[in-house]
């Protein structure tokens, strides 16, 4: 087949939807299929793609997210693009300017689009002092989505929840994680050394976007009530993002390394012992598998990754959305138990063991066969379901 992929955000850029996209767009790739990301042009040297064929488009730097861009409209540009090589389906990632541009140059073509639910745009906006618009975020969503064959998600629950939005062609599709990158044998005594901690000494980790909406005050709190039972447990941060200088400036023991990729990434979260995930505004929490596959106790509440594939007090602490008291007991508990805590790291590996990438490619290629079988045959075929 040959494929379009429209998002506003791909790699080098760091962040979770970057990295799914990517991951699935040279799936396909290696299966043989016909791959176009359409993309804004990113102010980062770009590493040459081989594997897949690139529309870079007109973009403007994404407000309070520095270094991330978003599409400006470009209809016109997608549909002399697409006439002259119709694509056989399309999927759109973002519900940007450019996700927009690209479902109605796709509707004027008769091409069929599936779209992808990454962000909770809508939860985010309260964190940045626009709450007053999530109705607004919310109803464009809800719009947006509805003119898909089908939106894909990557849990039950956020299917639920989109459903209870008014969403009505909801399909899942799992999350995968590179099993063999993020491993417990990446483990790394010199780098614990660097970090001023021994072998039995706890470190708490925390990957990813360093902002707002991401509670990290919580995580704070919780580490500083296991740090007062042990007073050599350590923080250690990887990301970064606009509370980074502040977080830093209010605790100068934490440990901050910047953003890390591949083996560097793996040899961080290995080198740790608890994950701590504090967010409500994820859709899903790729971190939280990259550090269960790592053999990381992980503390999260019970939304997305952690619902999905967390056994509560087996694989790790599962804790009730806004309850932040019992996340700070479970941290407590993990932090001041090396026993607890070394029997849930074991199992959290174990738990991720069989999520396998290519599984996940298969069915995101069975779903876009359909979608041009649908065109071709004149009939839907691709029902809602989860």
């Amino acid at each position: 087949m040959r494929i379009s992929i429209i998002t506003e955000t791909w790699p080098p850029e760091v962040n979770g939807v970057a990295l799914t996209v990517h991951g699935l767009a040279h799936g396909l790739a290696l299966r043989g299929h016909t791959v176009q990301v359409v993309r804004p042009r990113q102010s980062q040297i770009e590493s040459p793609d081989t594997a897949v064929t690139t529309l870079a488009v007109r973009g403007a730097a994404l407000p309070r997210y520095p270094g991330l861009r978003f599409g400006l409209p470009c209809r016109r540009q997608l549909q002399r693009d697409w006439s002259q090589a119709p694509p056989d389906a399309i999927y759109i990632a973002t519900e940007g300017p450019l996700g927009m541009s690209a479902m109605s140059a796709a509707k004027s073509l008769g091409i069929p689009v599936c779209t992808g639910f990454h962000t909770r745009f809508d939860d985010y906006l309260k964190h940045y002092g626009l709450g007053w618009l999530t109705s607004v975020a919310v109803a464009h969503l809800r719009r947006f989505h509805n003119r898909a064959a089908a939106t894909l998600v990557p849990t039950r629950e956020l299917a639920h929840e989109l459903k209870q939005l008014g969403i009505g062609n909801v399909r899942l599709l799992r999350r995968a994680v590179d099993t063999s990158l993020f491993h417990p044998r990446h483990r790394d005594t010199m780098l614990r050394q660097a970090w001023g901690v021994g072998d039995d000494d706890p470190v708490a980790i925390y990957v990813g976007r360093i902002a707002p909406e991401k509670n990290l005050d919580l995580a704070v709190q919780a580490f500083r009530k296991m740090q007062a039972r042990v007073p050599t447990a350590r923080y250690v941060w990887v990301g970064d993002g606009p509370a980074r200088a502040e977080l830093a400036a209010k605790n100068p023991d934490f440990i901050f390394v910047g953003t890390q990729l591949g083996g560097d990434l793996a040899r961080h979260y290995a080198s740790a012992d608890l994950f701590l995930f504090p967010s409500l505004t994820e859709t899903f929490g790729n971190v939280t598998l990259e550090a269960m596959a790592s053999g990381l106790a992980v503390v999260a509440f019970d939304r997305g990754a952690a619902h999905e594939h967390i056994a509560n007090g087996i694989g790790g602490m599962r804790v009730p959305a806004n309850e932040p008291q019992a996340f700070i007991g479970a941290t407590f508990a993990l932090g001041v138990d090396a026993v607890l805590r070394g029997a849930m790291r074991q199992n959290a590996r174990m738990a991720v063991a069989s999520l396998a990438p290519d599984a996940v490619i298969a069915d995101f290629e069975s779903l876009l066969l359909r979608l041009a079988q649908e065109k071709t045959h004149g009939h839907s075929a691709v029902a809602a379901r989860i």
